[in-house]
Parts: structure tokens; C-alpha cells; sequence
């Protein structure tokens, strides 16, 4: 165990974009030595390590062997193989979302962690932006959410599907937010630009009666990234790009009913940042993360649902196109 002075040998396994942006930022905080960087094509790992000053690990095994944490941003398909070698070789882990392929994975890997005593986080960024942290201190009792995550079409993640890649952030943050078991699940989507489901809807009702609505979309005409819910007399706004929540409330004193509008007090930090410096604090003190292995597990489970009913949707739709069709051809 590191006393809180020590830095913690940190490694980067993965070099794409996002894997850039965590080596970065573990070369700004304090607690955290960025060790090394490694990818499994050695230009990637070699054009990080120059800009940064850090060295080009050759080997998964060297890695493992240098870190004492490791930041895994890979393809989720990979997930649980590296994540369970470095838990095996002793490191703590943090995990990009979604935790892992399949729920299964991530059950076996939350077991491997808790008994082998490490720290499992899931990168679940969004539970770090302030907008999302400001709203989240006002949350008392949520009944009614709509969310919207809609890109422009970029051909980055297009070997996952949308609920996998974006809509899985609010799935997460919902069930922090209402705190209730999920009752039921309905959803759309479709493959537009991709073989994969580029645009998803999804009405996901919580047992305590809660409803959200979540529509995900990479082949929008513009970005918006806008988290809204009510909970009684109020109504909470977040904006994830501008990292700011509003809270509107009914002002029940006045002689006629009124709107009071608030921003809500929100920090400026860069959310990648907060989620990386909460992880080296976790590996330090030995605190359980906010968002672990079974917070992670939680989201993947819900969006595995959200994919099942689309997956049943679509089939409905081709099979009455095609009865249609049949139908047509006898007349």
C-alpha cells in the first residue's frame, strides 16, 4: 500500500485517442507516475511515449510488470482478458466502459477483484462532470427523466453499437439517480450508417415508478448532450457539454404559483481529470471507488436489456414487412 506522498506507478494499456487523453492527464496529477505506455501496435505506443517522455512498453507482460495501476483503454471486446492479467499480477484497474462484453465477464471479474483485494473502477466519466455532480447533490426523489446524446456521424466506435457506446453513460447515471431496480425495459433502434444499431430509444420504468426515456444517436445533424428529469416541484436541467446544471422551482409561497430558475454551484474541473485523480486515490487509501465493478456491471446489464428488446423489435418489424409482402403477392 502506497502512503498518500508516494506516487503510484501508473501504466496506459491501449493508445488510440481516448488512451492518449488518460496518458496525459496521468502525467498532470500528483499522485500518479505515468510509467509507461503500451499498445499492441508499437508506432502507437512510441508516438506517446515521445510526447510525453514516458517509454514505449514492448509487451502486455512488460506493462504488468512495470505498474503498480494500469488504465485499460482498449476495445471492450479485451476487456475482461487484460483487466483480469493485470488483477492477477497484482495491479488496480480501471476499466473504460462499458466493464466488458458480457455481463458474465463482468460478474467473473468483480469476484477476481474482491478476492483478490484490488481496486476495479469503470470509467464511467460523466459521474465526474460537474454539471452532473451539482444536479446530483439536489436529487432528492426523480420520477420522470429525458435524456438525449446525439453526435454527428464520426467513424470512431463503429465497431459498437450506440447503446454500448453512448447511451450507456445515462443508463448509468439514471440508475445512480433514482436508486430503484429496473421493472421493465421497451426499445428501438437502427442500423443507419453501420451493420451496427447507430440511433436507439429506449423507455426503461424503475419499481419505485420512476420513467426515463433515453434516445442515443450518432448520425444526428448536431451535437446534444442534454440529461433532464423532474422529482416533485422541481425540475433539474444538465447540460454535459457545457458542464452546468439549472434547477427550476415552483416557489409555493407567492399569492400566484412562480418559476424560480437557479443555476446550480458546479467546479470547473475536467471531468477525464477528477475521474483519474479519484481512481490514484483509491489505489492509495484503499477506498472502494464511486463507480466499481458493480456499478459497471449494473450499466452493461441494463444496456445488455436495452439491445435485447431492439434486437426483438427489429424482428417484429421484418416479420410483419414480410407477412405484408406475402399477403400482397395472393391478392
Amino acid at each position: 500500500m502506497h502512503p498518500s506522498s508516494a506516487k503510484t506507478p501508473v501504466v496506459v494499456i491501449g493508445g488510440g485517442e481516448h488512451g492518449k487523453r488518460h496518458a496525459r492527464q496521468f502525467r498532470q496529477i500528483a499522485g500518479a507516475e505515468l510509467v509507461g505506455v503500451y499498445d499492441r501496435q508499437p508506432e502507437r505506443s512510441e508516438e506517446i511515449a515521445a510526447e510525453l517522455g514516458v517509454r514505449a512498453l514492448q509487451s502486455l507482460e512488460e506493462a504488468l510488470e512495470r505498474g503498480r495501476a494500469a488504465s485499460i483503454v482498449i476495445p471492450a471486446t479485451d476487456h475482461a482478458r487484460v483487466a483480469s492479467r493485470a488483477l492477477e499480477a497484482g495491479l488496480d484497474v480501471l476499466i473504460e466502459k462499458p466493464i466488458a462484453r458480457t455481463v458474465a465477464e463482468a460478474d467473473d471479474l468483480i469476484r477476481q477483484a474482491e478476492s483478490l483485494g484490488r481496486i476495479l473502477q469503470v470509467g464511467h466519466v460523466e459521474r465526474f462532470n460537474p454539471g452532473v455532480l451539482a444536479a446530483q447533490a439536489v436529487t432528492r426523489n426523480p420520477l420522470f427523466l429525458e435524456v438525449h446524446r446525439l453526435g454527428v456521424f464520426s467513424p470512431r466506435s463503429l465497431d459498437v453499437d450506440v447503446v454500448y457506446d453512448l447511451m450507456i453513460h445515462d443508463l448509468d447515471l439514471a440508475l445512480w439517480l433514482v436508486k430503484a431496480p429496473v421493472a421493465e425495459v421497451r426499445a428501438v433502434g437502427l442500423a443507419v450508417l453501420s451493420d451496427k444499431v447507430d440511433i436507439a430509444n429506449a423507455r426503461v420504468e424503475f419499481e419505485n415508478g420512476a420513467v426515463a426515456n433515453f434516445t442515443a444517436s450518432r448520425v444526428s445533424t448536431e451535437k446534444v448532450r442534454k440529461f433532464r428529469y423532474f422529482q416533485p416541484h422541481e425540475y433539474i436541467s444538465i447540460d454535459f457539454s457545457r458542464r452546468d446544471a439549472l434547477l427550476l422551482s415552483v416557489d409555493r409561497q407567492a399569492t400566484a404559483p412562480r418559476i424560480d430558475f437557479r443555476k446550480l454551484e458546479a467546479n470547473s474541473r475536467e471531468p477525464l481529470e477528477a475521474e483519474l485523480e479519484s481512481f490514484i486515490e483509491c489505489v492509495q487509501t484503499r477506498r472502494p471507488p464511486g463507480v466499481g465493478g458493480r456499478e459497471g456491471r449494473a450499466a452493461l446489464a441494463l444496456a445488455v436489456q436495452v439491445m435485447t428488446c431492439i434486437q426483438e423489435h427489429a424482428s417484429r418489424v421484418q416479420l410483419s414487412q414480410a407477412g405484408r409482402g406475402s399477403h400482397g403477392d395472393e391478392l
